[in-house]
């Protein structure tokens, strides 16, 4: 009963996560040839795009500007803030095209300590819907409701005017089968720690309405997740993401903002990865792949935006997000509006995948609201003064 309960819940979950965003998919349950290597981990949820801002310029976010949603991002931008606090809660459907009760929560919130500090909090929350277990000879046995959740704590810091550094850390929590017992075999709810590392600098350039922001994160830097026992652990998605953004003022009304992320799993490489150890594992995933440097380059996917804005009020977006074929095959475009209108904010987003797979995210929109009240006089002093 254990087994085939997982089963069940991976063959409905793992597959439809990671064709959307995040980890890749188990080649065998979608039919890929075994000449394809596609990288996997448990609690994928952990790397889905949740605001509609990025999901809107293809998941594109290291080093875009500061918003209460860079705590999943790059923590470092939260230093960036120019409000004082504020909130955000954001929505998306997951296989909404086939069944309604599948969905992504997730709610963060940021206060500005000081010019100079930023403290944050997150919460994400993905309700896989019911599933109904069945006995190897096809009988009905019981109804569950795989969820996992993460809860993440984060600190940003300006170093600069120019520069800054973030930290979070997050506990994760994964339930995909309840607690099962069966021919001796436990089945239990997966728990780990982890942690993201950032860094951020933007700076105007020189006699021109214009800056360049350069970015860089760590995210799910933890340990591997159990759902039986010691024996038996797997990797979570620990990422490494690096980027840019170059933003443009065309008058005092048009703006146009020009980002490019890249990622990398820190991952083993299949077929070797699951026994390693967490840190030659994670580290030595630069160099494990066995198709040598050219698979290692196929393993970096590719995320690039554009966001327009008018009068700071209405924005406009586009995306495309690349992987390659045999590392998932993973295509497809994004687009999004977003509204600001004194302390509040809209946004919503909508993909289209380019290749033939279907997508879970497919023909759905996705929406984030948001709040941010204006900073103190307070924190316009420096600590450092």
């Amino acid at each position: 009963m254990k087994l085939l309960g997982i089963c069940l819940v991976l063959i409905l979950t793992a597959p439809v996560i990671a064709m959307a965003q995040g980890t890749s998919t188990v080649p065998g349950l979608i039919g890929q040839d075994s000449t394809q290597r596609v990288i996997t981990t448990a609690v994928p949820f952990l790397n889905i795009t949740p605001d509609s801002r990025a999901a809107g310029m293809g998941d594109a976010g290291v080093a875009t500007s500061a918003d209460v949603n860079s705590v999943y991002w790059n923590t470092a931008k939260l230093a960036f803030i120019d409000k004082g606090y504020g909130g955000s809660a954001s929505y998306t459907p997951w296989l909404a095209k086939i069944i309604n009760d599948m969905k992504l929560f997730y709610l963060t919130g940021f206060y500005k300590i000081s010019r100079e500090q930023t403290v944050a909090a997150s919460l994400k929350y993905f309700d896989m819907g019911q599933v109904d277990f069945r006995t190897p000879d096809n009988q009905p046995n019981g109804r569950f409701n795989p969820r996992e959740f993460s809860f993440d704590v984060a600190y940003s810091r300006l170093l600069t005017e120019h520069f800054s550094l973030g930290g979070a850390v997050r506990y994760i929590h994964s339930n995909l089968t309840g607690y099962l017992s069966s021919g001796g075999l436990d089945a239990r709810p997966g728990t780990s720690v982890a942690v993201d590392l950032g860094v951020y600098y933007t700076k105007p350039m020189v006699s021109s309405n214009s800056s360049l922001s350069l970015g860089a994160a760590i995210t799910n830097l933890g340990g591997k997740i159990s759902y039986s026992d010691a024996n038996n652990k797997d990797f979570i998605p620990t990422n490494l993401r690096i980027g840019g953004a170059y933003k443009i003022e065309i008058d005092a009304l048009n703006s146009f903002t020009f980002a490019l992320d890249l990622n990398k799993l820190m991952v083993p490489s299949p077929p070797n990865g699951r026994g390693k150890p967490l840190f030659s594992g994670v580290f030595g995933s630069f160099t494990d792949a066995q198709g040598g440097l050219k698979e290692e380059f196929q393993e970096i996917t590719t995320s690039a935006g554009i966001e327009y804005w008018y009068n700071k009020i209405f924005a406009g977006r586009l995306g495309y997000f690349y992987e390659a074929q045999n590392k998932g095959n993973r295509k497809y475009l994004t687009a999004g509006i977003g509204f600001r209108y004194n302390d509040f904010g809209l946004d919503a987003a909508y993909m289209v995948p380019t290749n033939k797979r279907e997508n879970a995210l497919a023909e759905t929109i996705r929406f984030t609201v948001m709040m941010n009240i204006d900073k103190k006089a307070r924190q316009e002093e420096s600590v450092a003064d």
